[in-house]
């Protein structure tokens, strides 16, 4: 049996994009839609990354030692599962970016497809990411 990790990110908004509601009223839906599984509103999820078990422990041991950020990501072998939301954005951005010079080539890959991810989060609010240890 093998192991990964799966970096799954919200992929369907439950709100119609030609809507004309005024962005701050939106904030209030989008927050709706984002607690919505206890509204009975389902969230759709897509596979954007996935990385061997391994390889993801060595990705994220690039962090800075006893950071937040590696505290964050560190969730996953601990716990099984992680979500990362807007509140996660700036403080995962700065740590991924900062450890590119010493990954690998497929690390840096790695952490560019995470900062794309929090980009999206960075410009969408309800977006958000819930990465998963997964056993084939």
């Amino acid at each position: 049996m093998s192991e990964s990790v799966v970096f799954c990110q919200l992929s369907r908004k439950f709100v119609d994009e030609n809507d004309n509601t005024p962005s701050d009223a939106q904030q209030v839906v989008y927050y709706s839609l984002a607690i919505g599984h206890h509204l009975g509103v389902i969230d759709c999820l897509k596979e954007n990354l996935v990385c061997s078990y391994e390889p993801y422990k060595a990705w994220i041991s690039t962090l800075e030692e006893g950071s937040e950020a590696r505290r964050k990501m560190e969730g996953v072998p601990r716990y099984g599962e992680i979500v990362i939301d807007q509140s996660h954005v700036v403080l995962l951005a700065k740590a991924f970016d900062a450890a590119k010079p010493t990954q690998t080539e497929q690390q840096q890959e790695w952490s560019q497809e995470l900062l794309d991810m929090l980009q999206a989060i960075q410009q969408e609010p309800a977006i958000y990411l819930m990465v998963r240890r997964r056993y084939d």
